[in-house]
């Protein structure tokens, strides 16, 4: 999966956040910013007056984002975040509110804003925040009986969530010498999250060699006749992976196994329709039906716990289940 450092371009026509939602869930929008639940928690500072506290923007935090099939995480560094929050204000925005991403909102203002710079004393740390330092923060007020009595007070909101205008920019370099400090401390969440990723990218590479052949196949014939209207980007990119025999991650096998509901078509020649063509470029039935086998290893697999190692596995209610032992010191 890609990790993307979103920045602010100054010389965009349209930059920066133009709106703060309230949500219940962080919904995973293509143009929304999307925190965690646990990130997204508000608390009420003042009752009487309707103010709502919480974090709006985290630096150096990964952003689950999707985008039709791509996937892929964002983050924002410190300073980022920084001229985000300024260029809110300076625009003139902190009126500017939605419910759910969804519906504009009157009554709602951003009362107060700030950036974290101390871990005891921040005024986020009385409400029970514990955000890291260089987080904005917001305390919201609500002159919306409805948005208050139906939302706020019933639980139906529980976070902030912003939307705007971000542009991307390249990955950080692998080599952390010579990075100011904040700089290595995006370099280091990029490698965690690919250590994240690692075994998934560089792994699942024993599915048939039927199955590469499967898929040549259809390329071949696709290649001499045209697709026409037989399959989708994905299916194409998943025949091209399969003939040249790249790694699948877990979710790539996921989808090779579900593509067994297409079976009732597979027998169709290449020339009178898509199913047989569709299904040989996904593997074909041997490269299905490993997808099949191997996403069932895949999730029977447990991790051990902090100071325990695996050294085998054994059966557990009926199925194989990692057997950790104490690491020797």
């Amino acid at each position: 999966m890609r990790i993307v450092e979103l920045i602010l371009d100054e010389d965009q026509e349209v930059a920066g956040i133009e709106a703060i939602s309230v949500v219940e869930n962080p919904a995973i929008e293509e143009d929304f910013i999307a925190l965690k639940a646990e990130e997204i928690k508000l608390a009420e500072v003042n009752k009487e007056k309707r103010i709502l506290m919480g974090a709006l923007l985290i630096p150096n935090k990964p952003i689950y984002r999707r985008s039709g099939e791509d996937e892929y995480y964002i983050y924002f560094s410190r300073e980022t975040v920084l001229k985000a929050s300024q260029l809110y204000l300076m625009s003139g925005n902190q009126n500017n509110s939605t419910l759910e991403h969804q519906y504009e909102l009157s009554g709602l203002s951003l009362v107060e804003s700030w950036i974290v710079e101390d871990q005891v004393h921040d005024k986020s740390r009385k409400y029970g925040m514990e955000v890291p330092i260089g987080t904005w923060m917001g305390a919201v007020k609500v002159n919306n009986d409805e948005v208050w009595e139906n939302y706020v007070k019933t639980g139906k909101v529980k976070g902030f969530s912003i939307e705007g205008y971000f542009a991307d920019k390249m990955e950080r370099p692998q080599d952390a010498v010579g990075m100011s400090a904040e700089d290595q401390e995006a370099h280091t969440l990029i490698e965690r999250i690919k250590a994240l990723f690692k075994e998934e990218l560089e792994s699942y590479a024993d599915y048939p060699q039927s199955a590469t052949n499967n898929a040549k196949k259809a390329l071949k014939w696709a290649e001499k006749n045209g697709w026409g209207s037989c399959g989708t980007a994905v299916g194409k990119q998943r025949a091209n992976q399969l003939a040249n025999r790249e790694p699948l991650t877990r979710d790539t096998i996921a989808r090779m196994a579900s593509f067994k509901r297409h079976q009732q078509h597979k027998d169709v020649p290449y020339s009178e329709g898509c199913g047989g063509l569709m299904w040989d470029a996904w593997g074909g039935t041997s490269g299905i039906e490993w997808a099949i086998n191997k996403l069932k290893k895949i999730d029977l697999k447990e991790p051990c716990w902090d100071g325990y190692e695996q050294i085998g596995w054994k059966d557990k209610d009926g199925k194989k289940v990692p057997n950790c032992v104490p690491i020797k010191k």
